[in-house]
């Protein structure tokens, strides 16, 4: 790969011929600036952990081999501090409790991560009473995202709208309308094990009622779940399925002791959200007040080979803060506040952003849009997202004429990804494992290194592919005016945008048909929050599955030391 980048520091060792940018003031005294000679080998570990992985876009391999952390079901949807009320409920039992649990139909049109798009997809969960006037609660994974909500309750079906949801601890307060109801009532005072508590609703979508019997066995904990991560979760063998969602956990007296929301059948593990938890959060939600949500019904992911993880978001809600940033369903949102998400498979990174912000606090996010492929950056309360790097980064048609270190033209996807550094530890990215030739020896205005399968032949060509990373204090801070320094004569430049990925922001230019192949060249030059200094990432894709490795690049380069 050849490039010429005009500065005031002379000839960097990858090709990249430098001049003056200051030629008034120096003339054209290009001295050539060379790597020392290599005196250690770069830092480079193969086989990413769950914290190093990073989302690339191999479609097929990710919905083949989906995995998460987390239990493996909810006790929700199947197909896809207040007092309750001004005055005595008149619940004393179990059974009394049966007239205030009511069974919820939620549809409307949803993405899953394996099945795909589900047009018109009925769902059903369970919620209770907390109020005669027809409030009511259940599980934001139950409603968020549906088009229609019907009630059942006492014989007769009702239409329901959402007040208000939390995302995080998993809970919705919904508005029946047309009716009169018996409210149930909050457990009052310390949760104890081996307390016995029912579990009431409608499982696996029955409109038949069922309760079923056990004890607490386990006080509350923090549990972090593939769809939520809630800080009060009581473990119970009161035996819940899914459809049990949303529905009451009572005690002999038919006070709410929490809410169910997840259980896992192979290993018998029934969780509910504490009441001391949910009256707090209830009574926000009621007033119409969301807590810690963006307004999408989503859930971690994460491939099994660690390429892929994020939040992928099902559904969107109509005038969402996430709506109004322009996510849509089957986005994985990959970065939020320059923090990867669901690397740990569960959505604790996520959720633990939510807790730490406001609602009307602005949050960049970076996106992966999984239907073409592109990554966009923007922000949730602030400015709506827009392409960084188009679909179909690199490397057209059958990946042109390659050598022996090239990519070979394959469209399969790279197998394995490894996370590499320079020699100093500064720069960090994720590049395919197959990218083994690694150079991590400083330039002389700054860290930097070089991935690629052959260094030698990605330095000198356009058959081979391969990234450079350069971070210096010595570049001009105007993204810009960088790039403006770059000549690729043997390639088209297709055009130039605004790159933003939750930590440095710049601008990206892409170059294609380099030396009459399929060759595509895309480079950013970014700055930091503080405008500290400038990275350089230069990125050349030779076939289809660089476009991939480009998605990994972008999504995982970060400066993490001294500059």
């Amino acid at each position: 790969m050849y490039l010429s980048f005009m500065t005031a520091y002379g000839t960097l060792s990858h090709g990249y011929s430098i001049m003056s940018y200051a030629a008034t003031e120096r003339g054209d005294d290009r001295q050539r600036l060379t790597r020392p000679e290599p005196d250690t080998a770069t830092a480079a570990v193969d086989g990413l952990s769950s914290e190093g992985t990073r989302p690339t876009l191999d479609r097929r391999a990710f919905l083949a081999g989906l995995g998460a952390v987390g239990l493996a079901g909810l006790a929700g949807c199947t197909g896809g501090g207040t007092e309750f009320a001004s005055g005595v409920s008149g619940v004393t039992s179990v059974e009394d409790a049966r007239a205030s649990v009511v069974r919820i139909v939620a549809q409307g049109s949803f993405v899953d991560p394996q099945v795909g798009y589900q047009a018109n997809s009925a769902g059903s969960g369970t919620g209770f009473i907390i109020d005669p006037s027809g409030i009511a609660v259940t599980n934001n994974h139950v409603v968020t995202g549906a088009a229609t909500l019907e009630v059942f309750a006492n014989g007769r079906s009702y239409n329901a709208k959402v007040l208000g949801v939390s995302e995080c601890s998993d809970l919705a307060v919904i508005e029946i309308t047309g009716g009169e109801f018996q409210a149930l009532q909050w457990y009052d005072g310390p949760i104890q094990t081996n307390l016995e508590v029912w579990a009431l609703g409608f499982p696996l979508g029955d409109p038949n009622y069922t309760v079923t019997r056990g004890i607490i066995s386990k006080q509350a904990s923090t549990v972090h779940t593939v769809w939520a991560s809630v800080d009060g979760v009581l473990e119970h063998d009161a035996r819940i399925r899914p459809g049990n969602s949303g529905g009451p956990l009572v005690d002999e007296r038919g006070r709410v002791v929490g809410v169910n929301y997840a259980g896992d059948d192979k290993f018998d593990i029934n969780l509910a959200i504490s009441a001391p938890l949910a009256r707090g959060i209830v009574e926000d939600l009621r007033q119409g007040r969301n807590v810690n949500t963006i307004g999408i019904n989503g859930r971690a992911v994460r491939s099994d080979d660690g390429s892929i993880s994020g939040v992928w978001v099902s559904s969107v809600e109509s005038g969402s803060p996430a709506s109004r940033a322009g996510i849509e369903p089957a986005d994985i949102i990959v970065r939020m506040e320059g923090l990867t998400l669901g690397r740990d498979g569960s959505m604790k990174d996520y959720c633990d952003i939510l807790r730490s912000r406001n609602a009307d606090d602005v949050l960049s996010v970076q996106v992966l849009r999984f239907t073409t492929g592109e990554i966009l950056s923007g922000e949730v309360n602030g400015a709506p997202l827009q392409s960084v790097l188009p679909a179909g980064g690199g490397g057209g048609g059958d990946g042109g004429s390659s050598n022996s270190g090239d990519s070979s033209g394959s469209a399969a996807g790279y197998a394995n990804y490894r996370r590499v550094s320079d020699n100093s530890g500064s720069i960090v990215v994720d590049v395919p494992a197959e990218w083994s030739d690694v150079d991590g020896r400083a330039f002389e205005i700054g860290p930097g290194l070089v991935a690629a399968p052959d260094v030698d032949a990605y330095n000198s060509g356009y058959s081979t592919p391969g990234v450079s990373i350069l971070a210096s204090r010595d570049l001009s801070r105007d993204p810009d005016v960088v790039l403006d320094e770059f000549s690729f004569p043997a390639c088209t430049a297709s055009g130039r945008g605004n790159y933003s990925d939750g930590k440095f922001t710049g601008r990206v230019s892409r170059y294609e048909s380099c030396d009459g192949r399929d060759t595509a060249i895309v480079v950013i030059a970014a700055v930091p929050p503080d405008g500290s200094y400038t990275v350089l990432v230069v990125v050349q894709l030779v076939a289809p599955r660089d476009a991939e490795a480009l998605d990994a690049i972008v999504t995982s380069f970060d400066v993490t030391g001294s500059v």
